[in-house]
């Protein structure tokens, strides 16, 4: 089974253009649940675990990437394969040419992370807990944990049933980007497609930060040409500013990728001017302790 993961790698090598911030297919080598991306957060090559195959999601947010995204469950993980896969994709980015064939840019070439994201919630899959572990270890086997950070980017909803996997996270070192794209119930209800309880998702950011290094990670843009509201503005400063001493701080960031949503055509970046200073006005109106911009 290792041979034919290896092949697998290099015949989607031989095919695959240069990784880009604007391409975050999940096929990109070739595997079932690794996929390398070039990250502007992570500012690198991140090494992305896919428990989604199914393009299944509890959410399905206007701004998703993610084709035919559908509502639901995660299928079986085969946790034996994405351990192999992981491996593998390791040893021929750390000891083979990957980054140098697949990457333009030679600051962007280096492994940023492992993250736990992919096309779907993460923390549905039942495996969960078990492929945490086994990513753990795979680090671990390789000197690697504290040197490539382990993340989980999650939107939340599911924290109470991933406890123990967050658990794992912060004994390694690793930390989790926990989405919070608005700050009151018909935001998130329009953003996020979900009924919308600013309460909740402030208990679950909460619960989170208390078990992991927790960072949000918000996506702000503009809908028909216009920028979310005062009101809006001021519900989403409302809700950081009460967890803001838990949380490390907050990812924002602009749309870089084209939506395959429903009403995709609505959507537009917003001006890095205006980014930068919404970022400003989060810093100064919550004391977060740091603010990351990516326009």
């Amino acid at each position: 089974m290792k041979e034919a993961v290896n092949c697998s790698i290099e015949q989607r090598n031989a095919a695959v253009a240069q990784l880009s911030i604007a391409d975050h297919r999940r096929d990109q080598a070739g595997l079932t649940y690794v996929y390398p991306v070039l990250s502007r957060r992570a500012r690198g090559v991140s090494i992305g675990i896919n428990l989604n195959r199914n393009r299944a999601c509890n959410w399905a947010c206007v701004y998703c990437q993610v084709e035919n995204l559908r509502r639901g469950m995660p299928d079986a993980i085969d946790l034996d394969l994405l351990e192999r896969e992981l491996e593998d994709f390791l040893q021929e980015a750390l000891q083979g040419d990957y980054l140098l064939r697949h990457v333009a840019q030679a600051r962007c070439r280096r492994l940023a992370d492992v993250a736990f994201s992919g096309e779907g919630e993460p923390t549905a899959a039942r495996e969960f807990t078990a492929a945490v572990a086994r990513v753990a270890a795979a680090l671990e086997n390789r000197a690697l944990q504290g040197k490539l950070p382990l993340r989980l980017i999650t939107n939340g909803s599911l924290i109470d049933r991933a406890r123990a996997g967050l658990a794992i996270l912060a004994r390694v070192g690793g930390e989790v980007w926990f989405k919070l794209d608005r700050g009151d119930a018909a935001g998130m209800k329009t953003v996020n497609q979900t009924p919308g309880d600013p309460a909740r998702a402030l208990k679950n950011l909460q619960s989170c930060a208390d078990i992991a290094p927790t960072w949000v990670q918000t996506c702000w843009f503009a809908t028909n040409g216009n920028a979310p509201d005062a009101a809006a503005e001021a519900a989403y400063l409302d809700l950081i500013a009460q967890a803001a001493q838990r949380i490390r701080g907050v990812h924002l960031y602009g749309l870089a990728r084209p939506s395959k949503q429903p009403g995709a055509e609505n959507l537009s970046r917003l001006s890095a001017a205006a980014m930068r200073a919404w970022g400003e006005r989060i810093r100064q109106k919550t004391g977060v302790r740091a603010v990351k911009v990516s326009p």
